[in-house]
């Protein structure tokens, strides 16, 4: 028997028996399994395959953040030395150290 005939039959019997609770919780149970492997057919991830699948995904974003975060502290340290550079070249012109050298 497919879940959808175990469906089919549940909601016939809540029909008949005016909806115990046993019953209907049988149906939302049939349904939602039934819905839930509707997505994944959909999305392609009801094969063996399926769990490597989102493993590797998880490896793939979890670098990208890595990645994404690494190149974020490098542009922040990049900015900071150049902003000391000018500082210190600010520096170096307010003492005159270019007419020292001259």
């Amino acid at each position: 028997m497919t879940r959808e005939d175990m469906l089919a039959r549940l909601i016939a019997q809540a029909a008949t028996e005016w909806g115990e609770l046993i019953t209907l919780r049988a149906i939302v149970e049939e349904a939602s399994e039934l819905g839930a492997n509707r997505v994944l057919d959909r999305l392609g991830l009801s094969d063996a395959r399926a769990q490597d699948d989102i493993d590797e995904l998880r490896e793939l974003l979890s670098a990208w953040r890595d990645a994404k975060a690494s190149a974020w502290k490098a542009a922040v340290e990049w900015l900071v030395r150049g902003v000391l550079a000018l500082l210190l070249v600010g520096i170096a012109v307010r003492l005159g150290v270019g007419e020292m050298l001259s």
